[in-house]
């Protein structure tokens, strides 16, 4: 069994309130591991704690193995560590064509002149359109990044991530806000994504995480209160009363 990313005794505070204890997590490669808990579990914390935009109080955090605790944000992505966010955050006034060729062009080393890189150089170009393709932004690709449906803005922040070329993927809550109809097609295609990338996701809708991950950890006040297949988690007595009255399918 290869782990992709762990953390041991993983512990943050904000002033004296302990927000993550005693964390140890082991999420193994290719797995579609979901992260759930009540609201204000700390998932979002964790989550900002594995990425580096937090810092620990204690505790390591491990990725393919390498101690990556001290490392910042971007030399994380650059060693294969990459998410999306609660909010969207992209370049409003890009479209998707543009976003996603400067993500691509900026990974293979041709950032400062990506407009140039995307008209010539034809390994760009090809991932560029597999991406677009990939999460059915073809028919968008050159409108404005504002202008696009929140769904299409949700899948674009995740091909964009893509685009580094992740070994770990951190979706935080990746349907959220997104109309009903469409939260399934964003799963499926990160579902669909190659088991060279590991997923880990955190995601309040029960049956999005039930259809799509193979391992659920629970997260309660900061700690690990069960973690296991989908099945046995379901019935677990501690992980129903927590739910009870807030997630009834569960």
């Amino acid at each position: 069994m290869t782990i992709a990313l762990e953390t041991i005794g993983l512990e943050k505070k904000f002033d004296e309130l302990v927000v993550i204890r005693d964390l140890s997590l082991r999420i193994e490669a290719g797995a579609r591991h979901a992260l759930i808990g009540p609201n204000g579990a700390g998932k979002t914390t964790a989550i900002n704690l594995l990425t580096g935009v937090l810092r620990p109080n204690a505790g390591r955090v491990l990725l393919e193995g390498s101690d990556i605790t001290a490392l910042p944000v971007h030399k994380r992505v650059l060693r294969g560590l990459s998410r999306t966010f609660q909010i969207i955050q992209l370049y409003a006034d890009l479209t998707p064509l543009e976003t996603i060729g400067l993500a691509v062009s900026e990974r293979m080393g041709h950032g400062g002149d990506w407009w140039r890189s995307m008209g010539a150089r034809t390994d760009i170009n090809a991932e560029i359109a597999e991406n677009l393709a990939r999460f059915h932004l073809l028919d968008v690709m050159n409108e404005p990044t504002t202008t696009l449906p929140y769904g299409k803005q949700r899948l674009l922040e995740i091909a964009l991530a893509i685009s580094t070329r992740p070994r770990v993927l951190l979706l935080d809550e990746p349907a959220a806000g997104v109309p009903e109809n469409e939260r399934h097609d964003i799963l499926a295609v990160v579902a669909s994504l190659p088991r060279d990338v590991t997923v880990l996701l955190i995601e309040h809708d029960m049956d999005l995480v039930f259809s799509f991950a193979d391992r659920i950890s629970v997260l309660v006040s900061g700690a690990l209160l069960a973690e296991g297949p989908p099945e046995q988690v379901a019935r677990d007595p501690r992980v129903r009363a927590v739910y009870l009255g807030e997630v009834a399918t569960i």
